[in-house]
């Protein structure tokens, strides 16, 4: 197959993100955990082989990207698991109540390293999730019309 290069318009281009890979170890186990301490909504769950399945979780009330768990198949795969950025946050999830959802999450046992703080971007916290992955819970400021 040949690829020609066209010129295109981006502003006519409508594209989004739609999912993120997460490797995990075990598909049920993530999905209880993301569904039932971070509160998504499990949005999809086919067998696609006898060993691997198409799991999609997606933050609770939004749209927009999901999250694809991704059971963990090679060692180098597993190793991947809980650091898949090197120790970098990785995931943003904003929300519309920080303290709501801050006081929820603290109290189904997630560890916040960092936060919550004030900064130009929002009210921010910093938590590790049950594989290690780093994660920010921001709540956006609100922006007054001037």
């Amino acid at each position: 197959m040949k690829f020609v290069r066209q010129e295109v318009n981006l502003s006519e281009v409508k594209q989004n993100l739609a999912l993120i890979s997460l490797v995990v170890p075990d598909y049920d186990e993530a999905i209880t955990y993301f569904c039932s301490v971070l509160g998504f909504e499990l949005k999809e769950d086919s067998v696609l082989t006898p060993e691997k399945r198409w799991v999609v979780v997606q933050p609770a009330g939004g749209g927009g990207c999901g999250i694809l768990l991704a059971k963990a198949a090679t060692d180098e795969q597993k190793s991947r698991i809980g650091n898949q950025t090197g120790g970098r946050v990785f995931l943003f999830l904003h929300t519309d109540d920080f303290m709501r959802d801050y006081t929820r999450l603290t109290a189904a046992g997630v560890e916040f390293l960092r936060g919550p703080v004030v900064e130009a971007y929002g009210t921010v916290g910093v938590f590790k999730d049950r594989y290690g992955n780093l994660w920010d819970l921001i709540e956006p400021p609100v922006l007054l019309p001037e």
